[in-house]
């Protein structure tokens, strides 16, 4: 049955509650008096708050972090179709000399998808990527912070509607600036197939992240993004353009810190029966600071 605006609706309504609900935990954490009744967003900006903050709209921070970030999107195959992935992503920067770090960033794709293809449902992990930024410790003196290295993607699917059968690799970069609570910047891979099932389609795809985050005092993070995949191969329909907005609300429960966040997804453009208007996602972030 094909998925009415009354549906979309709702979707929208309660992503939006959740947007309102992380806002309003920042305003209360700055209202709240730390000597009566301390509140989680008051005990995280007492414990140097602040530069997790920054450090979390960071992609290649030197921060340990294990992020899991589910995505909820709607109106594959037509209309019908529904796709939740939740991406475990561990970030891991690892110091190689007194000067450089190399930051390991790991994508692991769970996948449940109903009618996307056929009309079956399939669940399991997808393709994996992994990718390693070598970086400076120090931003250079103009404030920008960079990073370049390889992505690497293995063909780790459970299922063969999950993933691609293909291993894949290429160069990913990533450039931001961060000053008075902004961070503006943008990540970017290419990567190209070069081994796997030769009955399945080769892999040639440009992805591009530009975004841009504003970091409140009460430590709530607004972020704007686009996950943009081109791929160089299809006929037609090459651009895949998810448009991002969340409110993220750094915390503590007990002593460790944890980011919640949680925003709307709106599909400007995909491929033939794939997904389509409005989604939403919700990202837990454990935090494990030296």
């Amino acid at each position: 049955m094909k998925r009415g605006p009354t549906t979309n609706a709702h979707r929208t309504l309660m992503a939006a509650m959740l947007v309102g609900a992380l806002a309003g935990a920042g305003t209360r954490a700055a209202s709240a008096q730390p000597q009566d009744s301390p509140s989680p967003g008051a005990a995280a900006a007492s414990s140097n708050g602040a530069e997790l903050a920054k450090k979390l709209s960071n992609p290649i921070a030197n921060l340990i972090s294990a992020p899991v970030q589910m995505n909820f999107d709607y109106g594959f195959a037509g209309g019908d179709g529904f796709k939740f992935v939740a991406n475990v992503q561990p970030v891991i920067p690892i110091s190689i000399s007194r000067d450089w770090n190399v930051i390991s960033r790991t994508i692991l794709p769970l996948t449940y998808q109903s009618h996307v293809v056929d009309d079956g449902r399939q669940g399991g992990l997808g393709d994996t990527l992994q990718s390693l930024f070598f970086s400076p410790k120090e931003p250079t003196s103009g404030g920008i912070v960079w990073g370049v290295g390889p992505a690497l993607l293995f063909p780790t699917a459970t299922d063969e509607s999950l993933g691609g059968k293909k291993w894949a690799a290429g160069p990913t970069f990533v450039v931001l600036t961060q000053k008075s609570g902004w961070t503006v910047g943008m990540l970017a891979n290419q990567l190209w197939s070069y081994a796997g099932d030769s009955d399945r389609a080769e892999i040639n795809a440009l992805f591009v992240q530009p975004f841009v985050a504003r970091t409140t005092k009460t430590l709530t993070t607004f972020t704007l993004n686009t996950e943009s995949t081109y791929n160089w191969k299809a006929a037609k329909d090459r651009w895949s353009v998810p448009l991002n907005f969340t409110v993220a609300q750094l915390m503590r429960f007990g002593k460790q810190p944890v980011q919640l966040a949680g925003g709307l997804r709106y599909w400007a453009a995909s491929p033939e029966n794939g997904a389509s208007g409005w989604g939403y996602r919700v990202v837990v972030t454990l935090l494990f600071p030296k």
